[in-house]
């Protein structure tokens, strides 16, 4: 190792002050992931007030259990084959509970010869919280695009149909066929699928008011539309801050929220053994939060950049436009919608709406 001695005239640089008024966050750790050292900007990172809540404490207390093995294995290299670890984008958990999003890297530092890491953390959550605002802004761009050539659409089939409609009831008043039924009840179908249609891609054709809503209550009392289905799963409720209300349309988000919990009933019907649906609806940075997760079949990775767009949809004989119906509803609200699966174990689908 080289050790530097930076004077400037008479006075030696103070490298220890560097490192403690850093604008990065700066761990020192040891052997098994013990932080020897923290500097004053990982205290306002963590939300901590004293470096004893950090200090000798085992780092991966401080990040979700699923990086545990990647972290483990990154120190190994730099504490055993003295390597640097390239810049990583990872989450670590605050004080007060908050994940945040952080880039981290680790050097090799030597206290005489002993072997430490240096890990150097950067908090990137606004950064993150900006790309995803564009990726909605951009979705929100797509729905629109999309809406208004669907509604373009819906006119220009709707009104042949509605004509064959009515000649064909004029047939079967003067020549009855046992056929015309069946063709009047397809075509009730297709008319029905152009309103549904027309209704996603211009949810206001009906004005109502904006009025409080108490989505608790709500979410209550469109579960019960569902009693019949609802004797063979299991309904977890995590309820707080129950008081806080959104104000919006209340006609649409009971729509909305029925969409939500039909698709999640729905998603259980192909499995075996357990079937659970839990709701949570909680406040938190002036926005209402609400989660609808189940333990169905799962989404894949691929599909769930489609999910919102009109006729797409993973169940066989689905339209996609109940689910086009909800992202259409949240973000004409100012709100946000996220969707997380895997494949097998079930589905969350993460509702954030601005308080007012």
């Amino acid at each position: 190792m080289i050790y530097l001695e930076l004077k400037i005239g008479s006075h030696e640089l103070d490298f220890h002050q560097l490192i403690e008024y850093s604008l990065n966050s700066i761990w020192i750790v040891g052997e098994e992931g013990k932080i020897l050292y923290c500097n004053r900007a990982c205290l306002e990172l963590l939300k901590l007030d004293s470096p004893e809540d950090i200090l000798y404490k085992d780092l991966y207390a401080f990040l979700p259990p699923e990086i545990h093995a990647g972290c483990k294995e990154r120190l190994n290299r730099v504490l055993e084959n003295q390597e640097i670890v390239e810049l990583a984008e990872q989450k670590m958990i605050c004080g007060d509970g908050e994940i945040i999003n952080i880039e981290v890297t680790a050097v090799p530092f030597y206290l005489k010869d002993i072997p430490l890491a240096q890990v150097i953390i950067r908090n990137i959550t606004d950064r993150k919280r900006a790309e995803r605002a564009e990726i909605l802004l951009k979705e929100r761009v797509k729905l629109a695009s999309i809406g208004q050539i669907a509604a373009g659409i819906v006119h220009e089939v709707k009104n042949p149909l509605t004509t064959v409609k009515g000649f064909l009831q004029l047939l079967k008043e003067s020549q009855p066929h046992p056929y015309f039924d069946t063709i009047e009840t397809e075509l009730e179908k297709a008319l029905e699928t152009l309103q549904n249609l027309l209704q996603v891609s211009k949810p206001d054709l009906h004005e109502e008011p904006i009025v409080p809503i108490d989505l608790c209550k709500e979410l209550a009392s469109i579960l019960f539309l569902f009693q019949e289905q609802l004797y063979k799963v299991e309904i977890e409720w995590a309820l707080r801050d129950t008081e806080r209300k959104v104000v919006g349309k209340r006609n649409l988000f009971l729509k909305a929220f029925f969409n939500l919990l039909k698709n999640a009933i729905e998603a259980m019907d192909e499995i075996q053994g357990k079937r659970k649906i839990r709701i949570e609806h909680y406040y938190k940075n002036g926005q209402i939060h609400i989660k609808v997760s189940d333990t169905g079949v799962g989404i894949s990775e691929d599909k769930l950049k489609m999910l919102g767009t009109p006729f797409f949809s993973t169940k066989s004989e689905g339209t996609g436009l109940g689910l086009t119906q909800v992202f259409t509803t949240i973000h004409k609200h100012g709100g946000n919608i996220s969707v997380q699966s895997v494949v097998g174990k079930g589905t969350t689908f993460h509702v954030q709406l601005p308080v007012k």
